[in-house]
């Protein structure tokens, strides 16, 4: 009875109210579970609703439906062949659709509804397949980007051949994880040839030296991808390259100046119809009659026999390592050994293996000088980055410096005490008595400090009478030492002269033990300051002289 007011009612409103009735109503079917009666009706209802003039109608359906696996076939088969706007919808989400509705809707869908496909959540390989049969660049790029589409090696061939002049299509092959070897190939081709033709219609090469140069590019980045590959990654890619027609004497040479063995003797042993391990013997002793032999049922050019048999002797004099571990560059020692057996050849035989040979060697001298300008470069550069951080260092040691100086050069008053002073007048002291050590005090501290033999008839001079008053501020180095008079014993043992002359010695003997430890105590605590140097710069070997002379006249 409710559906037949909702289908009554719908006949007299407008489409948005008409739009949201029929989501409201498809969203109650899917997931508030009607009775069987009355999901019938509702079910028949929505069907109804397909008939809707206004789209509003069915996007609201294709919206509510789009992502439930409960929605009814009939309706998502409807919606997915409607407009793209809502199609698109279903054909991206509903896992209502088989591959035979998705295929169906490649075959006649839009742009928009490939790329609806294209993009959805484990795309099967049948799928995959029909998408690069007939899909445009744009969706073979959202296929492509789609890492959880499950395409196979056939279906990536086939869309780099039908659109590999697309550079985002490229992009995006290139960069799915675990490509097959001849995938990366057939890339390698298609972006050469579009370089190719570029450089052509430019007039900056002509069409036969940009063939050469387009086909050296493909043989050097064909050894580049095969360098660490697995053999039977390097057996598809042989074959794909025998299919293609570029499995040619050329391409097995720079393999053999390469270093890259394992190539050559996979190429040799599909040419030859031989077991890979049967060639792999034959080219460790080329020498003789049997890799001639070899050379021959391989159907490459007898010509190019001695290059062939000079490399590999260089390969194997020099060690096998040393010329492998340079993988796809070619070896100038093998180059040379090449170039040298091809010299007693007739010049008409020999005149385009020679030619071959130089440009080979022009190229692995052109590798070295670039190998060696970057290294030059990046020593360059490492020592430019050591200069900056020696220079940055040298100015926060001299602005270390500086902030320390001008902290010792501070006014400072100083106050009358005891002998028995609070610790900050005592690392003051000690701070004056390090700049005068350092400085190599001037004349006046050496005029208030001068040498006096202790008599112990005659009366201790007066201990405050020097200090400076508290309003009275410090104009001169002689203040500090001046202040250490304050903290001076006013006795000292009869009969003994100390016998230094250097101020800081007169300082020193006139400390007590417990000022000495005090001076000790706050050295360790300033370690972690800016003037730890200059603290540390009273030598160790003056207190410890201070101390025996101490020891000696007590005793």
């Amino acid at each position: 009875m409710i559906i037949r007011q909702f289908l009554a009612w719908t006949q007299h409103t407008s489409a948005a109210r008409r739009a949201e009735a029929a989501g409201a109503l498809a969203r109650a079917y899917l997931y508030d579970g009607l009775g069987e009666d009355v999901a019938w009706e509702a079910e028949a209802a929505l069907l109804a609703l397909l008939d809707d003039p206004s789209s509003l109608v069915r996007r609201a359906l294709a919206e509510a439906c789009a992502a439930c696996a409960n929605a009814p076939r009939p309706l998502i088969v409807a919606l997915a062949g409607d407009q793209a706007e809502i199609a698109t919808l279903v054909l991206a989400r509903s896992p209502v659709l088989s591959d035979a509705d998705l295929v169906d809707g490649v075959a006649i869908g839009c742009l928009a509804a490939r790329r609806a496909i294209a993009g959805r959540l484990d795309l099967s390989p049948a799928v995959a397949g029909a998408l690069a049969e007939i899909a445009e660049p744009e969706a073979l790029v959202v296929l492509a980007r789609n890492r959880s589409a499950h395409i196979t090696t056939g279906s990536l061939m086939r869309m780099v051949e039908r659109h590999g002049d697309v550079a985002a299509l490229r992009e995006a092959v290139l960069a799915r994880p675990y490509l097959p070897l001849e995938v990366r190939q057939s890339v390698t081709t298609r972006l050469a040839e579009s370089l190719s033709a570029f450089a052509v219609s430019s007039g900056w090469l002509t069409p036969a030296r940009s063939a050469r140069a387009s086909r050296e590019a493909q043989e050097r980045t064909t050894l580049a991808f095969c360098t660490e590959a697995h053999p039977v990654d390097l057996a598809r890619l042989v074959a794909h390259l025998k299919a293609c027609g570029q499995l040619n004497a050329g391409l097995l040479l720079r393999a053999i100046l390469s270093g890259n063995m394992a190539f050559a003797e996979m190429a040799l042993a599909d040419l030859a119809g031989l077991p890979v391990r049967r060639v792999a013997g034959l080219m460790h002793d080329a020498s003789t009659a049997a890799f001639a032999a070899l050379h021959r049922k391989a159907g490459l050019p007898p010509v190019l026999l001695p290059a062939f048999s000079a490399a590999l002797s260089a390969w194997r004099e020099a060690g096998q390592g040393a010329i492998a571990s340079a993988g796809a560059g070619l070896s100038r020692l093998m180059i040379e050994r090449a170039l040298t057996a091809c010299e007693t050849m007739p010049f008409a035989e020999a005149q385009s293996v020679m030619a071959l040979l130089s440009r080979f060697e022009a190229e692995a001298a052109r590798d070295e000088a670039r190998v060696l300008a970057r290294e030059l470069a990046a020593e360059a550069e490492r020592s430019e980055i050591l200069r900056i951080e020696r220079e940055i260092l040298d100015a926060e040691w001299r602005e270390a410096q500086r902030q320390v100086l001008a902290d010792w050069d501070a006014p400072q008053v100083l106050e009358a005490a005891p002998a028995a002073a609070a610790p900050e007048p005592v690392a003051e002291t000690v701070a004056a008595i390090a700049r005068a050590a350092l400085d190599g005090t001037s004349e006046a501290i050496q005029e208030e400090t001068a040498p006096v033999a202790v008599d112990s008839a005659a009366e201790a001079p007066p201990v405050v009478a020097d200090l400076p008053t508290p309003d009275a501020p410090v104009e001169s180095d002689v203040a500090p030492v001046v202040a250490i008079r304050a903290v001076v014993p006013a006795e000292a043992p009869a009969d003994v002269e100390t016998g230094r002359t250097d101020p800081v010695g007169l300082i020193l003997d006139g400390l007590s033990d417990a000022l000495l430890a005090e001076f000790e105590g706050s050295r360790a605590r300033r370690r972690a300051l800016a003037t730890e140097v200059v603290l540390d710069a009273i030598p160790e070997a003056l207190i410890a002289s201070y101390r025996e002379d101490r020891a000696r006249l007590a005793a």
